[in-house]
């Protein structure tokens, strides 16, 4: 498997060309730090401090990504995404802000924006926010090696979306497939519920770590009942998935 030199599996367009992300926020230190960030995935990035260079810089990187400061010098996020979508209409926006008000949030979505982080935020989940969002808007795919992977007597058939155990298949719902997906491709290694939550539901449910619980749950229940355990709890730490000695 492909990945970036955070760890994390690669991403690319579905081309197999680097992603494209343009930052643009008018501090130039935290723009710098956002663009370091990003290429630290792997992506083609580009920077700019206000809205005539962000749209001069969008017709020519055409985008697949823009982080946006709501503030700008020469006008606002919003005007800014409006004329965006006039360059490249599927472009996704993740809108940077230091107010955090519901009204705020209100004009950042009726705008046409997808997401919205307040600042100071962790670059982390800046990151898993892009992600999310342009593997769901189909704009980026993951790299993988080949579409099976073997832990134990446990086999996953990515492209058949198909599980067994001990030759056994088990059905598993979207999210479960997505949540031992990843814990197939981190065997032996112990995950905590933020790594799976950032992985697997990109922030979707809040940071709540009781979703992780429950569906470790589902699945300790359709891959281990009746047989050896793979998947272990480790207090304290997180879940890991170990092939039956």
């Amino acid at each position: 498997m492909n990945t970036t030199r955070s760890g994390r599996p690669a991403l690319t367009r579905p081309d197999g060309t680097p992603v494209r992300v343009l930052v643009v926020d008018d501090d130039p230190d935290l723009a710098e730090v956002l663009s370091g960030a990003l290429r630290y995935e792997g992506w083609e990035v580009r920077a700019a401090g206000d809205g005539a260079s962000a749209l001069a810089g969008a017709r020519e990187l055409r985008p697949d990504a823009v982080v946006l400061d709501v503030m700008l010098p020469d006008t606002d996020g919003f005007a800014v995404l409006r004329s965006l979508h006039e360059v490249k209409p599927d472009v996704c926006v993740l809108f940077l802000t230091a107010r955090d008000t519901v009204e705020d949030r209100i004009a950042g979505i009726t705008a046409g924006g997808d997401d919205y982080v307040t600042k100071p935020f962790s670059l982390e989940e800046v990151v898993a926010r892009l992600r999310g969002l342009l593997r769901r808007a189909g704009m980026a795919r993951q790299q993988e090696e080949g579409p099976r992977m073997t832990v134990g007597d446990l086999v996953m058939d990515e492209e058949a979306r198909e599980v067994t155990r001990a030759g056994d298949l088990i059905e598993l719902s979207p999210t479960e497939f997505e949540l031992l997906r990843f814990l197939m491709r981190n065997p032996r290694r112990v995950l905590s519920k933020a790594q799976i939550l950032d992985r697997v539901w990109s922030y979707d449910f809040g940071g709540q770590a009781h979703v992780v619980e429950l569906y470790i749950s589902y699945l300790r229940k359709k891959l281990d009942a009746g047989r050896a355990p793979m998947i272990h709890t480790v207090r304290g730490a997180g879940y890991v998935l170990k092939p039956v000695a």
